[in-house]
């Protein structure tokens, strides 16, 4: 245990490594959340359908545009990985935004939209950092954060979706367990704004990495999971920002070179 501390102190506490922790992790989870998108596109996913639909494309049009978007997706989640760009990021931003808000545009839940902070909040956030000083991108990352709960748990105690149900009853659990885990989280939504501690956040990026990995126990594509990196990236990041002092986070100059 004394090892293990050390090494997460380490990690957030050396200079270098510290500003690795918050860059790397944004810029990992830009690409993951992009690349795993990207990928339901080229599989194609019936789920989709309805979302092209609210801008008047017929479904025999969205399966043959689903592999086209697949394609975009997962180039400028590969573009972020290897060669962050301005654009790219930009990009990213936007569609991610306008792909959270046709779900309930759809029909769907508004707290769909919330719950997918996570995947436009976290590319906005890296775009951010060559133009903002560190206290507001992390202003950014915390809302980020609180969002994606608050929307992932009204969702379980609010709407309660079935699929959540049935993936905690792939390891056991009962019915009434959706109900009391989502205000679990909405509860930590609620504690992530009031006051983002390291250990809070960590404790989040912990318990977003399991809840969301219940997709692949249940059946589901490893796509959904990594689909899902926004929200595992933005607590994390945010833990890295927070433990930092000003003076000490910098950006790596070939990151600014490239995004101005």
């Amino acid at each position: 245990m004394r090892a293990t501390h050390s090494i997460v102190e380490s990690t957030f506490n050396a200079d270098v490594s510290g500003t690795s922790v918050a860059y790397w992790t944004l810029r990992i989870g830009a690409a993951c959340c992009f690349i795993g998108h990207g990928a339901f596109g080229f599989i194609t996913k019936a789920a989709w359908i309805p979302y092209f639909g609210v801008v008047g494309i017929p479904e025999a049009w969205a399966w043959k545009l689903m592999p086209i978007i697949g394609a975009v997706d997962v180039t400028a989640g590969m573009w972020v990985l290897f060669a962050p760009r301005g654009l790219p990021l930009v990009y990213m931003s936007v569609w991610a935004l306008w792909t959270a808000l046709l779900r309930p545009l759809s029909g769907d839940s508004v707290f769909e939209a919330v719950e997918r902070a996570g995947n436009y909040g976290v590319p906005f956030a890296l775009l951010m950092l060559t133009v903002m000083p560190k206290d507001r991108v992390a202003t950014i990352l915390k809302w980020t954060t609180a969002l994606l709960l608050a929307g992932h748990g009204a969702l379980g105690a609010i709407d309660g979706k079935s699929t959540l149900s049935i993936h905690y009853a792939t390891i056991g659990l009962p019915a009434g367990t959706t109900t009391l885990v989502r205000w679990f989280e909405i509860g930590l939504a609620l504690a992530v704004l009031i006051r983002p501690v390291v250990g809070l956040l960590l404790f989040v990026a912990a318990w977003k990495l399991a809840t969301e990995s219940l997709f692949v126990v249940a059946g589901a594509p490893i796509w959904e999971f990594v689909e899902r990196a926004g929200s595992y990236a933005a607590p994390i990041a945010l833990a890295a920002m927070t433990r930092m002092p000003e003076t000490r986070f910098r950006i790596p100059d070939n990151f600014k070179q490239r995004t101005q």
